[in-house]
């Protein structure tokens, strides 16, 4: 879902001098009847997570581009039931909640403690303030409208929109039906199965894949396979070959894959105005291996210039060069990540010069004491570094039982650790994706920040065995977890 690049204008609200009329005719009305009990507020379930529909525009509840910042605004967007559109209901007492985002950690807030009709409605960190406590007024639709405990007004979308990027206000309580709103539940439980991948099509075989944007928009992406495949897409979604890296082979590598011209797992980044590709070179097995690196200044077939080996291994070291990864930190400082079994993961530093090796110093990021660990690739998201990397077999067809893990560190260079705790070096890791279904062992994955958000990419295995593109979102829930929908 592309979003704008602003919210929509403030209109002035003209409301009908005829509402007034009526509702002051309707109120001497209702003075002359007998009380009536109104229905009783709408059970909430605290644990549960609710995404909440707009009965005029049949949108949802949003945090405006994903933000967790304080003070980012709220509006209506299409249903997507993404975290930012996501919000667990917070007990304040005396029948008022407070309104928490799955995605920000932050509850809904009215800007400034107004009581003014058409004051914005943004996020803000939860101090239990009586603006940002709601209660819940049934109506007899099956809709409620929440009403501001500061305020006494309603929560609405500003002048009946039904755009998307609408904004938020409140505003005296109309039972309008821009001010009344669906609570839907989601379920809590985790999910019986992952979701399938996205829509692909065209020329959608690959092993390993890597993707990076083009300055035009559209998107490049490098796999394995004999001299370095790579196809090219305009909108994500339609892949077409677009030849290889290497037209006239590889002979510089044939010392690590014994004469073939085979090459595994290429890392593309676009960078300085130039495309680097670091790839590996070895065979199964083995961890006589390279990893090297090639330039090129528009990603085309034939264009890529082999830079030279970057670092190497032997079958008398304890881990293995293979499944490169760039990683530039928040200090512009450039690093490796790279291995699989043997000891595990390891990490050194490059000069952003050459592109290769700043100094000697090779670190240890993750293993799982000679265990089924490769494909390391180290996403910075906020105030973290998350470290995504592939468990168990590869490369078996139907038979593969590769899953994506995650941990996470506040250091590019670590410690990592998973959900619960437990550091990466240690075997931690926290499960992101795992075969369902017809999709067998998705793994050696990649993730790209796009305009739509955090991008998945992967390859996994269909009932046949032939390897295809897998791509999905990321979402982020309240404790900065990323997960897959």
């Amino acid at each position: 879902m592309q979003r704008p690049s602003r919210l929509l204008p403030r209109a002035d609200r003209r409301r009908a001098t005829t509402i007034t009329v009526i509702a002051v005719a309707l109120l001497a009305l209702f003075q002359s009847l007998p009380a009536v009990t109104p229905a009783a507020a709408a059970t909430i379930d605290t644990s549960a997570s609710y995404v909440l529909v707009n009965r005029n525009s049949g949108k949802a509840l949003d945090v405006y581009e994903w933000a967790t910042t304080d003070g980012a605004p709220l509006v209506q967007w299409s249903r997507n039931d993404g975290a930012w559109q996501q919000w667990q209901f917070v007990d304040s007492g005396g029948g008022y909640y407070r309104l928490r985002s799955r995605h920000s950690g932050k509850v809904v807030d009215i800007s400034g403690r107004s009581t003014a009709d058409g004051a914005n409605v943004v996020q803000w960190a939860d101090n239990n303030g009586t603006n940002q406590q709601f209660r819940l007024v049934d109506t007899d639709n099956g809709y409620v409208k929440l009403i501001n405990r500061n305020s006494g007004k309603a929560l609405e979308v500003w002048e009946r929109s039904t755009a998307d990027g609408a904004r938020i206000s409140q505003y005296t309580d109309l039972s309008g039906a821009n001010q009344q709103w669906q609570l839907v539940k989601l379920d809590s439980t985790p999910p019986p199965a992952y979701p399938g991948p996205g829509y692909v099509t065209g020329d959608i075989g690959v092993h390993d894949p890597e993707v990076a944007k083009r300055p035009d928009g559209s998107y490049l992406l490098a796999h394995t396979g004999d001299n370095i495949v790579l196809k090219t897409s305009t909108d994500r979604t339609t892949w077409r070959n677009a030849g290889v890296a290497f037209p006239g082979g590889v002979s510089w590598a044939h010392t690590y894959t014994n004469g073939s011209n085979t090459l595994w797992a290429p890392d593309i980044t676009y960078v300085n105005g130039r495309y680097y590709m670091y790839y590996s070179a070895s065979t199964f097995g083995s961890n006589r291996s390279g990893i090297f690196l090639a330039t090129s200044t528009s990603g085309a077939s034939g264009s890529w210039t082999n830079q030279g080996l970057v670092i190497e291994s032997r079958s008398s070291d304890d881990w293995n060069a293979i499944d490169p990864n760039l990683v530039i930190d928040d200090q512009g400082r450039w690093w490796l990540d790279f291995g699989s079994f043997w000891s595990g993961i390891k990490m050194v530093q490059l000069d952003p010069a050459t592109g290769k090796r700043l100094d000697t110093t090779i670190r240890a990021i993750a293993g799982r004491g000679g265990g089924a660990i490769e494909a390391p690739f180290i996403y910075r998201r906020g105030g973290y570094y998350y470290q995504f990397v592939s468990f168990d077999a590869c490369c078996r067809g139907a038979s593969s039982t590769y899953r994506i893990m995650v941990g996470r560190s506040t250091s590019i260079t670590g410690p990592y650790t998973d959900r619960n705790g437990t550091a990466m070096t240690s075997g931690g890791g926290t499960q992101l994706l795992a075969g369902h279904g017809s999709i067998h062992g998705p793994g050696h994955q990649a993730v790209l920040a796009d305009t739509d958000g955090d991008i998945l990419f992967y390859h996994y295995y269909a009932d046949n065995g032939s390897s295809l593109l897998g791509i999905n979102k990321l979402g982020w829930d309240s404790a900065g977890w990323p997960y897959v929908y």
